[in-house]
């Protein structure tokens, strides 16, 4: 936009120089050839005044002529007309031949003709005896000043447009830097820093937008602090139900099942505190930081995970597997996100598939480290439409479902670059692919390629599941 105005602005005062300065140099043209042949009109005067004193007697003609300006000397010539016996005798240096001044004939008031070097001016004069009075006009006297005046007029022209670039590009700056201090800071925005604000200044449009920007920035920075504060005041909320529970469960004795009630309260109770502390956490996190610059070893979590829900596969006469998570896999996802992330792929296991099906968990890590796949497979009917699915996040959810398990599932790998994707398992149910990635731009590629091997190592593993579900 700054080099678009300072164009504009060029143009504009360029073609203001033009239309003024052009008919400008012509009227100076003018006036300069104006006034020399003004000066010769009046010298053409004076001898014909002489000539109407002194009757054209040659003497006294002679002396007259010589008393005039000394600017006038070889510049004046009397002789008679062509064609004329009694005209006056030829006086000073002629410029017009008789041959030419018979083409022009007969002269009628002032005449002027180029002739080499400048003009002559021919006026004729009729007393007792008849003459032509020629005054010669150089060329310099006609043109002088004429050139100096024009490049007086193309530098205050040039002058006009180098002072209209300077403010159009004054103009320009301050406009373009208050549109590029608003573009910064909504880029900011967008990145999670809910500090940034933008200077009110520039023009008056720029300052509505800026002002606009500030309002809207206090308005998301309060919705996000009333969003946090309800959050942990619903989890607070859910404290008193879950002490009852607590207590509750003390009196359920021993026995495996009691000992998983316990166990489940006290890992609700766990997350309870984890949403209060997260949502009461006002720390900024660096916006180029996957997962806000949280790590965990998912190998860790996600046995933890299963050791948690492998009870209820028991009871539930369902067959796991877990796979690929013997050494340490480092991912850029909190450790509590991570889980809840996980519970909601295996809740949907058990909440959407009969009793008795199988699942396994799989975890492989790209050979360029840069990304780590999460499968959760299972032998159930599988999801007619996985796009749909995807969806739940919006409300959609089925019955006994809040829509929110696969939304949770899909922020925590966007969060690093990743993303979650649901297709036919090779159990023959579904399979829910969970891509978490460490720099968000080769994940896609790398999951690609090892998308085969990735199923066939599953493939191999369900093999010996099966075997294993078979026997009696």
């Amino acid at each position: 936009m700054r080099r678009a105005l300072v164009k504009v602005c060029i143009a504009v005062t360029a073609m203001v120089v033009v239309a003024f300065a052009v008919p400008l140099a012509l009227v100076v043209k003018e006036m300069a050839r104006d006034r020399a042949f003004t000066g010769a009109e009046r010298l053409a005067a004076s001898v014909t005044h002489l000539l109407a004193a002194t009757g054209g007697d040659r003497g006294p003609l002679q002396r007259g002529l010589a008393s005039m300006p000394a600017q006038a000397a070889g510049r004046i010539a009397v002789y008679a007309p062509p064609g004329r016996e009694d005209g006056s005798a030829e006086i000073g240096e002629r410029r017009v031949d008789e041959g030419r001044l018979r083409s022009i004939a007969p002269l009628e008031g002032a005449t002027v003709v180029p002739v080499e070097g400048g003009f002559a001016l021919l006026q004729p004069v009729v007393t007792e005896r008849s003459a032509v009075v020629e005054v010669f006009v150089p060329e310099d006297e006609v043109t002088g000043g004429v050139a100096t005046a024009w490049l007086v007029l193309a530098g205050t022209g040039l002058a006009l447009v180098v002072a209209s670039v300077v403010i159009a590009d004054r103009l320009g700056t301050r406009m373009v830097g208050a549109a590029e201090r608003l573009a910064g800071a909504a880029r900011e925005l967008g990145t999670g820093r809910l500090a940034v604000r933008v200077p009110v200044e520039g023009p008056a449009e720029l300052r509505l937008a800026a002002a606009a920007f500030n309002s809207m920035a206090d308005q998301v920075a309060q919705l996000l602090a009333n969003e946090r504060e309800l959050a942990a005041d619903l989890s607070h909320r859910l404290r008193t139900p879950l002490t009852v529970l607590r207590l509750n469960t003390a009196s359920l004795g021993d026995g495996d099942a009691a000992e998983q009630t316990r166990a489940a309260v006290a890992q609700l109770e766990r997350e309870v505190d984890h949403i209060i502390r997260t949502a009461r956490e006002q720390r900024s996190q660096p916006a180029d930081a996957p997962g806000g610059g949280a790590f965990c070893d998912a190998s860790e979590v996600i046995r933890e995970r299963m050791d948690f829900w492998s009870a209820l596969a028991e009871d539930e006469g369902r067959e796991a597997e877990l796979a690929g998570v013997g050494e340490p896999v480092r991912v850029p996802v909190a450790r509590a996100d991570l889980a809840a992330a996980l519970d909601a792929l295996l809740g949907n296991v058990f909440r959407h598939t009969p009793e008795g099906t199988a699942f396994a968990v799989d975890v492989h890590r790209a050979a360029a480290g840069d990304s780590v796949i999460v499968l959760v497979s299972d032998a159930g009917p599988g999801i007619d439409d996985p796009d749909a699915a995807l969806r739940r996040g919006h409300g959609d959810g089925g019955p006994g479902s809040t829509g929110l398990g696969l939304d949770i599932v899909r922020r925590v790998a966007e969060s690093t670059g990743g993303d979650v994707r649901i297709g036919r398992s090779v159990l023959g149910g579904t399979e829910v692919r969970l891509l978490l990635s460490s720099d968000g731009g080769h994940a896609h590629g790398a999951s690609r390629r090892r998308g085969h091997g990735v199923r066939r190592g599953v493939r191999r593993r369900w093999r010996f599941l099966s075997r294993s579900v078979d026997r009696p």
